[in-house]
């Protein structure tokens, strides 16, 4: 009897592979080590962080504890009511006050106070969104400017010289001083560049001491008679004129909202930093000499001038922060303690926006937020604690792995994701 075989049916339906729905899938990416659900694991590990020393600093928290095994509700609703109370100042603080909007509604309140909350917390932001967008560009070519400090002073001097020392009409007297702090900002950057390029002296080393050449010239220009101030005996400049000025961006809704048009400058050079990045041919070169430096010059890109132009654009970056906020607050004076700590608040924001301009917004919201909520929170608790988280963050951001071993999450695919500066 002959042998028949069957031959498969090409045309017939094969049967499909079972694929994950939405919720294993969200499942999935919630405990997997990626870019995105470390830095949202790394806040909420620095507030519940916060939360534990907002704890132990209470005085009637810490007597509560002592009888914890007697009379354990009272440890537990005291420590709720101290951490509840001091995270609903900073929201108020930094966002908005439920108690005084309601004020306003009922015509107790002006719309000013209403609105000054997030007024400061977007003053505060202003700066960071500079110097963090100057660190993360940098980052890109695998370059770490540590620089933004210095750079960040002489934008202020270049924008504030040529405020008060040119007299022109709005319309160009601010775009002049604002190139003119962007170009000062941009020189000083180019400097560890160009140091890099020519003897391979490392930019971190260059730039920390560029960084405090550049504090000891600021307190040196402050004394002359060219730059001090003619009505104050206190190391000041003088103000720039009412013409170099940049407007209050809630003016109309009234008086003491500080933030300025320099937001909507830094939202824009943000874009412009991702247009540069994603779009341009100058862009391409930072990322491939950020990604290999021995491939990128193989393919005929010149590492010396990336690196040289890299950290210039980087120092202008910070050089128009400098200008924005000279000339964006009362006084619109410069003085040792106008620089404050942006330069290296920068680094800090850099690390959690991924070096991304979009991330470096957020992140900069983000600090700007804790700045001024943490102003709102005193005397409870101390205005260090919105240093205190910072500095947690960053120390979760910069080892992803003590996240990954701290929460028992998933390798990704790729490895885990850092960012790294060559050279060391």
């Amino acid at each position: 009897m002959p042998s028949t075989t069957t031959e498969p049916d090409i045309d017939s339906p094969r049967p499909e592979q079972d694929k994950p729905g939405f919720g294993r899938t969200f499942a999935r990416y919630l405990t997997e080590a990626n870019g995105v659900m470390v830095t949202v694991y790394s806040l909420l590990l620095a507030f519940a962080l916060g939360a534990l020393l907002i704890i132990v600093s209470d005085p009637s928290v810490r007597r509560a504890w002592a009888y914890f095994f007697n009379r354990p509700a009272d440890a537990l609703s005291f420590s709720w009511i101290a951490v509840s109370t001091a995270y609903r100042d900073l929201f108020e603080g930094a966002i908005l006050d439920i108690g005084r909007l309601q004020e306003f509604f009922a015509g107790d309140a002006t719309l000013a106070q209403v609105l000054r909350p997030i007024s400061e917390t977007l003053t505060y932001t202003t700066p960071l969104i500079f110097t963090g967008l100057a660190v993360g560009l940098a980052f890109r070519a695998g370059l770490f400017n540590i620089g933004g400090h210095g750079q960040f002073i002489f934008g202020m001097l270049g924008a504030v010289i040529v405020g008060f020392a040119v007299d022109l009409p709005p319309l160009l007297h601010v775009p002049l001083a604002l190139l003119a702090g962007a170009l000062a900002g941009a020189i000083w950057g180019g400097i560890p560049g160009a140091l890099k390029a020519k003897t391979g002296a490392h930019e971190v080393i260059s730039s920390i001491m560029l960084n405090n050449i550049a504090t000891y010239f600021l307190l040196w220009a402050l004394g002359t008679t060219f730059l001090h101030s003619t009505t104050s005996q206190e190391l000041v400049s003088k103000p720039a004129d009412m013409s170099a000025r940049l407007p209050r961006l809630l003016g109309w809704a009234g008086t003491g909202l500080r933030v300025s048009v320099g937001l909507l400058i830094a939202l824009a050079l943000a874009f412009a930093v991702w247009w540069l990045l994603r779009k341009s041919t100058f862009g391409y070169r930072i990322r491939a000499v950020g990604a290999n430096t021995d491939a990128a010059a193989s393919s005929g890109i010149d590492i010396g001038r990336t690196f040289v132009t890299t950290m210039g654009v980087a120092g202008g970056l910070a050089g128009v922060g400098g200008a924005a906020l000279v000339l964006g607050l009362n006084p619109y004076t410069v003085n040792p303690g106008t620089v404050a700590e942006y330069g290296f608040d920068g680094i800090t924001v850099a690390l959690l926006g991924r070096a991304h301009p979009g991330g470096i917004v957020a992140a900069a919201l983000l600090f700007g937020a804790l700045k001024s909520g943490t102003l709102h929170m005193q005397p409870a608790i101390p205005v260090e604690m919105s240093t205190l988280l910072q500095a947690v963050i960053v120390l979760f951001i910069a080892a992803p792995a003590l996240v990954k071993t701290l929460l028992r999450l998933r390798t990704p695919r790729g490895g885990l994701n850092t960012l790294e500066a060559r050279g060391w």
